[in-house]
């Protein structure tokens, strides 16, 4: 028996009045998906546990069969893990994302134009914190890259107990009133307002800008946590596992659970990203000895923080045409049994931009043992009219790999 979890980061949503008071998963064509739904379980899943925030981190843990209560430490550290970073226990680490901020001459009146300063390349990227971390890095502070925004800074002996808002959580508000605050906010801060003027002027920004992209014009500091530690997932369910996933956050996560973390070139994090290059790579190590993959894809995340209603139905489309089709047809013609789980981590309204706590839609499928629910479409509505209710997220991976 093989298992698959398909991911669709932020894939739920609202009813949106422009789509005929539609979701995105109702609107999208999504054939091979909702063929599955008629002979599975369909119902809705809490992945996020009361007393935390709503974020991809907290909610792949419970996906993937983690409790957050239990191993959850914050979101940076699961980032740092996958950038390779060696993490000593008194280590704090924040996510720094390069975002574009408006252009007031103070900062605390600039707004939060994009939390991705443009889906800003690695390349560039790089770049920019490499100017930073000859500013910034000291004894106690030091500036690693990521990939595209997604960076990383490390507190040596440091504190938690911040107040630091997701710059995604801001999107088209003034920063006022969401800047840093807590022991080291003031330096966390100045930091802040330091990389504005030293990322102003600078010559990946000034070609950014000729060419009509947005500049990545300062730092924003989030997500502190600490070094954490998760139980062996082979061990904890005796399965031998592979993760796939552009996202930091996520490798991260399969690094610590002992993973193989299966790359895929061509894999953006966006609605650009290489679907069917995922589908190809978690079919051919399924079928090369792994019995687990994880295949998460951020797109319909990132569309639902940009309010990109076109390209979010588009990714779902993607999921359907180039993912789920190709694992069924090829487990299928490899005589493998197989079951798949089919579910976002949170949803990421449209309406709001951010990420919302609300149960989401989950669709459990077994080749060797279809049966329905009622369900004929997989979509948040459909889910909901089950009436089948799952309260905790871990459920889902034990539903999925039971024996």
């Amino acid at each position: 028996m093989k298992y698959i979890v398909v991911l669709g980061d932020g894939m739920a949503d609202y009813k949106i009045p422009s789509l005929g008071n539609k979701t995105p998963l109702q609107c999208a064509q999504k054939p091979h998906i909702d063929q599955l739904a008629k002979v599975s379980e369909v119902g809705l899943c809490k992945t996020v546990p009361d007393g935390f925030k709503p974020g991809s981190d907290v909610a792949n843990l419970s996906v993937m069969g983690y409790a957050p209560k239990d191993c959850y430490t914050g979101r940076s550290p699961l980032e740092a893990v996958s950038i390779g970073i060696d993490l000593k226990d008194t280590d704090v680490t924040l996510r720094c994302n390069l975002v574009t901020l408006s252009e007031e001459e103070v900062y605390e009146d600039k707004t939060m134009i994009d939390y991705s300063a443009g889906e800003i390349s690695t390349e560039e990227a790089r770049e920019l914190i490499r100017a930073l971390k000859e500013e910034f890095d000291n004894e106690k502070f030091t500036l690693y890259s990521g990939v595209s925004y997604r960076h990383c800074l490390v507190v040596k002996n440091g504190v938690t107990g911040h107040e630091l808002t997701p710059p995604h959580d801001i999107s088209g508000k003034p920063v006022r009133g969401h800047l840093p605050q807590g022991p080291l906010g003031n330096e966390y801060l100045a930091m802040m307002k330091r990389s504005a003027q030293i990322l102003k002027d600078h010559p990946v920004n000034k070609a950014r800008v000729a060419a009509g992209k947005r500049p990545a014009n300062s730092v924003w500091f989030w997500g502190e946590g600490t070094k954490p530690a998760l139980e062996n997932f082979q061990k904890k369910f005796g399965k031998k596992g592979g993760v796939i996933s552009a996202v930091d956050l996520v490798k991260g996560i399969g690094i610590l659970a002992g993973m193989k973390i299966i790359e895929v070139d061509g894999a953006t994090g966006n609605y650009d990203t290489n679907f069917a290059g995922k589908a190809d790579a978690a079919l051919k190590e399924l079928l090369g000895g792994l019995d687990f993959v994880y295949i998460h894809m951020e797109a319909p995340d990132e569309c639902g923080h940009q309010g990109d209603i076109p390209h979010k139905i588009y990714s779902i489309e993607q999921i359907d045409q180039k993912v789920v089709a190709p694992l069924i047809e090829g487990l299928t013609a490899a005589g493998e049994k197989f079951r798949m789980l089919i579910c976002p981590d949170h949803p990421t309204p449209i309406a709001v931009r951010t990420h919302v706590a609300d149960p989401v839609p989950y669709l459990l499928y077994s080749s060797d043992a279809p049966r329905g629910c009622g369900a004929q479409t997989y979509d948040e509505e459909s889910a909901k009219n089950t009436g089948i209710f799952l309260p905790d997220g871990c459920m889902l991976m034990k539903k999925l790999l039971a024996e």
